[in-house]
């Protein structure tokens, strides 16, 4: 690369008529501005205060064997989140909805990890006033991914407590699915430096919060409890909710302190990328006896037999 320098004999450099980019995306396919474009196409503008400013909202659903799972719950946060952040589309919810599908479709992919986001967009004139900004939607397919691989998976990830504490809900709306992840990254940073695997940060009491895009649920003594002040109130998590009540099992949305955490019988995570992933070890303990317990497990079957459920999954259509 050849980077012009100031009072170069050699002049201005020229600009560019396109821009080439040299990196490696996963395959996939895009939506930008009403065409479908390959991932590597798929850009924002600097300009645009999703970037500049963090000032977006977004969802994210995932394809399993061609199904959308609970794809309703997603667009109903979505919207809900464009809502409060006051945004506007042109594109009304079916439109949104065949949008995804189409990336899928067009993507090949039969099982995928699905984004719809709405950024702040811009203006012509660079103004500060986010009022006369042009709100942008951008979708895309990816491969499925999932916050645990296999292995941790098969024996439990193992989980740090990092003493950052997540953004309040009093500054950015937890329930707004949104990317103010900075407090998250510092988390992941502490437990990667202990030699866990990921993270759970604090809220601004002292009770555990949530993990980079996941809910934290413990089981103790054959009843559940997930954290409620301050996280994001996941679909996965609310999954786990429904799936409870055909369990007969009880389960609360209440504050975790850290020791309940360490002293519950079994843990797990939530998360649409990943579904329901088993925690075995917390700051170096084991949790329980030290394996995936049954509640888990058993969680973990009926959540995956539901995504051929009719009632809980919608059909890609594929060409």
């Amino acid at each position: 690369m050849t980077v012009a320098t100031m009072g170069s004999d050699m002049g201005l450099p020229k600009i560019e008529s396109r821009h080439e980019d040299a990196r490696r995306y996963p395959h996939g396919v895009a939506f930008m501005d009403g065409q479908y474009l390959p991932m590597s196409e798929a850009k924002v503008s600097v300009l645009d205060w999703g970037f500049l400013h963090s000032d977006a909202t977004y969802d994210t659903v995932h394809v399993w064997e061609g199904r959308f799972f609970r794809l309703d719950l997603h667009l109903d946060r979505f919207f809900g989140g464009m809502k409060r952040l006051r945004m506007k589309l042109p594109y009304i919810r079916k439109e949104i909805e065949n949008i995804l599908g189409n990336c899928v479709a067009l993507s090949g992919h039969t099982s995928a990890y699905v984004e719809m986001i709405c950024t702040r967009g811009g203006s012509p004139t660079f103004s500060r006033d986010p009022r006369d900004a042009e709100n942008r939607f951008i979708a895309f397919a990816v491969p499925f991914g999932s916050v645990a691989n296999k292995e941790q998976m098969e024996r439990g990830l193992h989980v740090a407590v990092s003493e950052t504490v997540r953004i309040p809900p009093q500054s950015v709306d937890s329930t707004i699915k949104n990317y103010h992840w900075l407090d998250l990254v510092k988390g992941l940073f502490d437990a990667y430096d202990s030699g866990a695997e990921t993270a759970l940060v604090m809220d601004t009491n002292g009770n555990i919060a949530e993990g980079p895009g996941f809910n934290v649920i413990t089981v103790k003594d054959g009843k559940l409890k997930t954290p409620a002040f301050g996280v994001l109130p996941g679909i996965t998590r609310q999954t786990v909710f429904d799936l409870c009540k055909e369990m007969s099992l009880t389960v609360a949305a209440a504050d975790l302190s850290r020791l309940e955490l360490s002293q519950a019988d079994e843990v797990f995570i939530t998360s649409t990328a990943g579904g329901i992933m088993p925690v075995t070890q917390v700051d170096g303990s084991r949790i329980g006896n030290g394996g995936v317990g049954n509640v888990t497990r058993q969680l973990t079957d009926l959540y995956w037999q539901k995504h051929s459920d009719p009632a809980w999954s919608t059909a890609v259509a594929y060409p």
